[in-house]
């Protein structure tokens, strides 16, 4: 056949009393204007009807040769139906419409203008402006379909606000071209051919239509979670095959990184020792999360821990935005098994993110991609963190939230990408506060520095994004204000954490190697920074080196001046108020002077700040690794390679330490506690010595005991004193203070009347049902002390000394 000017395309399923009318409707527009549409042919995809509408297709046809039946045997789906009629046009254009001719044919007027004005494809569009609805759904229906429409949007064509109107005119050839590409044979076509279209580079107009819900419609709600089920299918086929692998790569450096606490007897039974105290907190966080949800208490309060005050567990850090999903982890598998899992897949999964937009944003090559995607999730920083604190090495929302910024600067859909990074802010608030702050601080220093140095892109930008976080604070706001209100005013809030002084970086630690790194060394590392757990810069030299090469090869792209510039800034903030040049006794003030005393701030551990080089330095990498893989240069790219291996090798990271676990005494595990502790009568258990941040194992009783009963002391942050400054642990009181003396000094003090007096008051204070001491360093002193303090000996039962306390009456 000869080519035609337009094919209109007809899908129909059991359309016997609409396809009639609307079939007439067609062929009278354009058999009344040819001079208009010049040639036409009209093709109806009968998709196995199992009613009249095969005898309806075929009498039009008689009565019009330019109209044409295309039949299936079976009935395929309106994708199946779509692409047998398209590919059987011959058109320059083809529209397609749905049987119900909801939006009138006399708009195909709209469509073509913008096909005249140079679109590869026009959409009918119920949701732009200018688009008018008539004879409307039902409300329910209506709200059922948006919601549908948004997240299809969202997740597979962002951009489009109405991918679903079946009302589409194409250019022929790219058309054909598309449905022949296509896989899909449900609703999710339309979604499908769109995606196609948006690759190719073809350019799409959403134009404003005429609308009305026609009775009888063939589309459910459910057809929704179809086309997002046939969405996610195909995205997972299109997937190549350098994308599962770096994400195979991620999730086995993750596995080899926590190997020690997978392997023996299991996350349950194993314990990363640098973590300190921190496993038993995080582990306590994850089961009292899942113990609220389960008797539908409040998730930002307890007094399991801190009796008989309670704990703000809006003020501590228990991941919520995890820690609820993952209860049902903690309710079949315990605390240890859902933390272990969070810290390895979340690990994982920040890596993924990273290399997510370092592949949208900044490189093709998949390959230089990955490698900052790694330098990103495993730097030295991240790798210390991962022994204790889930909510610094779980970032995987932080692509998200700086893609969603960048996006704003781009200005295409301020409001709409400002609501998505307020629900993103919100989110990461419930995930990790701290780290948010830290990314805005990396965030801001990027986009000064850029803006700096591109002030045609800074004019451009500022406007949209200042109005899309201006949306983005009126989003989340609201969403948090209770939490946060309850977290800075709530029970058991407090105004700032003490950390203590030297809590910067000295100058050498940016330079020096972790511990963990392949080249660290404990002893050197441990004069450099808090604890294991706050390694907080120890790049090396040879990374520094190196990043410094980078930046001056590639020293005419704006973003690595950026780049650099965001690295160097957080760096010497990290060193803190004021630091001490090395070798030398010349202490000078440093950057943070400025913000120390500054609410938020004054909280930071401002050593922590050096962790925003990471992504700063990944990016750096992945930028000179795609300019080495992509050189014609053979001697350039090896002796770059090699460059890039020697600064990396020393800081791999070797897998984190971990033992096996203290087994908890019998007296706890087997429940012979509950002779001992009247929980009804609201008493308390307390351990010797009470639990604080330098020993807090009986977290770890009381996640074993289903947490069946509450304990005085803790390891927690909460306020002391009348100032309510924030501390790690309980307010002490005087028997905590002396018994906690006992276990470190060994010596046992005299005790009198008075000191007896105040036992029995802080006893009572706690509600204390029993005293329970279990063999650990000097527990003969501490029996001594107890013996005295209490006036009895205790008694061996289970593996532990227990002291029956007299009822309160």
């Amino acid at each position: 056949m000869n080519a035609v000017d337009l094919s209109v395309v007809v899908p129909a399923y059991n359309e016997e009393h609409r396809l009639g009318p609307t079939l007439e409707a067609i062929c009278a527009h354009l058999g009344a204007a040819d001079s208009r549409w010049g040639t036409w042919e009209l093709i109806v995809v009968d998709d196995g009807s199992t009613d009249a509408t095969r005898k309806i297709a075929d009498e039009a046809a008689a009565r019009d040769v330019r109209v044409q039946v295309v039949a299936s045997e079976r009935n395929g789906g309106k994708g199946h139906a779509l692409r047998l009629g398209v590919l059987a046009t011959y058109g320059r254009r083809v529209l397609v419409t749905d049987a119900d001719l909801a939006a009138p044919i006399e708009e195909l007027d709209h469509l073509d203008k913008a096909l005249s004005e140079g679109h590869a494809a026009a959409i009918g569009s119920r949701a732009t402006p200018g688009a008018t609805i008539e004879n409307r759904q039902h409300r329910v229906r209506e709200l059922l379909g948006r919601t549908g429409n948004f997240l299809i949007r969202g997740i597979a064509v962002p951009g489009i606000r109405d991918t679903q109107c079946g009302f589409k005119l194409f250019d022929g050839d790219l058309a054909r071209e598309a449905f022949a590409a296509s896989r899909l044979s449900g609703w999710g076509i339309d979604v499908e051919i769109l995606q196609y279209l948006r690759r190719q580079g073809a350019p799409v107009a959403e134009v404003p239509v005429r609308w009305a819900h026609q009775p009888g419609s063939k589309v459910r709600p459910l057809d929704y979670a179809r086309v997002l089920a046939e969405l996610s299918v195909l995205k997972a086929r299109s997937l190549r095959r350098a994308d599962l692998l770096a994400a195979a790569l991620f999730l086995i450096a993750s596995v080899a990184l926590y190997s020690g606490r997978w392997s023996g007897g299991g996350p349950a039974g194993r314990y990363l020792t640098d973590s300190m105290q921190d496993q038993n907190q995080w582990e306590w966080f994850f089961a009292v999360t899942a113990d609220n949800i389960a008797h539908l208490r409040n998730p930002l309060f307890t007094t399991l821990q801190g009796f008989p005050d309670g704990v703000n567990l809006m003020a501590n850090t228990v991941m919520l935005g995890l820690s609820v999903p993952f209860a049902p982890v903690t309710w079949l598998f315990g605390p240890a098994i859902s933390l272990a899992l969070v810290m390895t897949l979340g690990l994982a999964g920040t890596a993924l993110a990273w290399y997510w937009l370092l592949v949208k944003r900044l490189v093709h090559h998949r390959g230089a991609a990955a490698v900052g995607a790694l330098l990103a999730a495993f730097a030295p920083p991240m790798v210390s963190h991962a022994n204790a604190h889930p909510n610094f090495v779980v970032l995987f929302m932080m692509p998200l939230i700086v893609d969603r910024v960048l996006r704003l600067c781009e200005g295409a859909r301020p409001v709409r990408d400002g609501v998505v990074l307020g629900l993103f802010a919100t989110y990461q608030i419930f995930v990790g506060e701290e780290p948010l702050l830290l990314a805005a601080i990396g965030l801001l220093l990027f986009v000064v520095a850029y803006g700096v140095l591109r002030r045609d892109v800074a004019r451009a930008a500022w406007r949209p994004l200042a109005r899309g976080i201006g949306v983005a604070l009126a989003v989340c706001l609201p969403l948090v204000a209770f939490p946060l209100y309850w977290q800075f005013f709530g029970p058991q809030s407090y105004h700032s954490v003490l950390h203590g002084d030297n809590a910067g970086n000295s100058p050498l630690a940016l330079l020096s190697f972790a511990e963990r790194s392949l080249a660290g060394d404990a002893e050197s590392a441990s004069r450099l920074s808090l604890n294991p757990t706050e390694q907080n810069a120890f790049y090396g030299w040879p990374l520094t080196a190196l990043a410094f090469a980078i930046v001056i090869r590639l020293w005419d792209r704006a973003v690595v001046k950026a780049l650099a510039c965001t690295a160097v800034c957080a760096a010497l903030l990290s060193l803190g108020p004021e630091f001490r040049i090395p070798l030398t006794d010349i202490v000078l003030p440093g950057p943070w002077k400025f913000l120390s005393s500054k609410p938020l701030f004054e909280s930071v551990i401002e050593s922590r700040v050096a962790m925003i080089c990471a992504p700063a330095l990944g990016m750096l990498l992945a930028l000179a690794l795609e300019r080495l893989l992509t050189t014609r240069h053979r001697v350039n790219r090896v002796v770059g390679l090699a460059a890039v291996a020697a600064a990396l090798l020393p800081i791999v990271p070797m897998p984190l330490k971990a033992v096996d676990r203290v087994p908890v005494p019998a007296f706890i595990a087997d429940g012979t506690w509950r002779s001992y502790v009247d929980t009804a009568r609201g008493e308390s258990l307390v351990t010797v010595p009470l639990p604080d941040p330098g020993a807090a194992e009986a977290l770890h009783w009381q996640t074993a005991a289903g947490l069946g009963f509450k304990l005085p002391g803790g390891y927690f942050n909460g306020p002391y004193g009348p100032d309510r400054i924030g501390i790690y642990g309980a307010s002490p009181r005087w028997t905590s203070n002396m018994l906690r003396d006992v276990r470190y000094s060994g010596r046992p003090p005299a005790i009198g009347d008075s000191w007896r007096n105040q036992a029995r008051k802080d006893f009572a204070y706690w509600h204390a049902g029993a005293v329970v001491l279990a063999p650990q360093p000097n527990d003969e002193a501490l029996r001594t002390t107890l013996e005295q303090l209490i006036g009895r000996p205790g008694t061996w039962v289970d593996g532990v000394w227990v002291w029956d306390l007299p009822r309160r009456v």
